[in-house]
């Protein structure tokens, strides 16, 4: 008897984990974004394809933007020209020593008090103009600064680095924040998000931060480890579930978004 309890313990052992510890879920992309332009124009390039891998930052599409590139031009153009400064600086050095000069032969009593003042007002007034050249100068620099970024809004870059799954528009139509259609859609696939629904009993055995192994359907299958992200503390009253989410590294792209999976705790 003794014998056969120990062949039935050992039978159990060596049977697979209890289907209450196995869930059905569905691997996600973690973020699906539709790409649209903060200004209206007419796209004048698109730089990738339908399928393409992105990096965040890279160059989509760009629009239109001769009038804003030559603003640019000019204001680099002011903000580079040294001749105002130059002058103005010329101008303060010649009333300073005039100045200087007129101090030395009031002390000698070759020339009025008054015009000691008048070289002092020339003076200071070129040293006002002096200064005005300068905040002229920077001013400038601030609207090329203003210039630069009126164009980079007309540079669509991706914000996130994915997949593109669809291009809407082509080139030669017109693309705006308010528009309908989107330029493009993009997908963010690393990491992935995998979802499931869970009975209330499984509530409490679920912690954010476990691990849990997560087994694709064909074709990809194998098993990954994912970690848990989100566990709902609110519960669905009619089906008796809540939801929780893991968080599945994809570094290589190779788990596709959309597929079902089993998710093992």
């Amino acid at each position: 008897m003794a014998r056969a309890l120990t062949l039935l313990a050992l039978c159990l052992a060596a049977l697979p984990a209890a289907a209450a510890d196995e869930y059905d879920c569905l691997i996600e992309a973690r973020q699906t974004v539709e790409i649209r332009s903060p200004v209206e124009g007419v796209i004048e390039a698109l730089h990738v394809k339908r399928g393409a891998q992105i990096r965040k930052g890279q160059l989509l599409a760009t629009l239109f933007s001769g009038p804003e590139r030559a603003a640019l031009e000019v204001a680099r153009s002011r903000a580079t020209n040294e001749g105002e400064i130059k002058s103005a600086e010329a101008r303060v050095e010649l009333t300073r020593k005039k100045f200087e000069r007129a101090e030395e032969l009031v002390k000698k009593n070759f020339v009025s008090a008054s015009a000691r003042d008048e070289a002092e007002a020339e003076f200071r007034l070129a040293s006002e103009q002096l200064r005005a050249a300068r905040e002229n100068r920077r001013l400038a620099e601030l609207e090329v600064k203003r210039a630069e970024e009126v164009v980079a809004q007309r540079e669509i870059r991706s914000p996130v680095s994915g997949l593109v799954v669809d291009v809407v528009l082509r080139a030669g139509e017109l693309t705006a924040s308010n528009q309908k259609d989107p330029i493009m859609k993009l997908v963010e696939v690393d990491p992935l998000h995998v979802e499931l629904i869970l009975p209330v009993s499984a509530f409490g055995r679920i912690k954010a931060g476990q691990r849990a192994t997560v087994l694709p359907e064909a074709p990809v299958g194998g098993s990954y480890t994912a970690r848990v992200d989100v566990v709902d503390q609110m519960f669905d009253a009619a089906s008796g579930t809540f939801g929780v989410r893991l968080s599945l590294p994809n570094p290589n792209r190779r788990i596709p978004a959309g597929l079902k999976c089993r998710a093992r705790f």
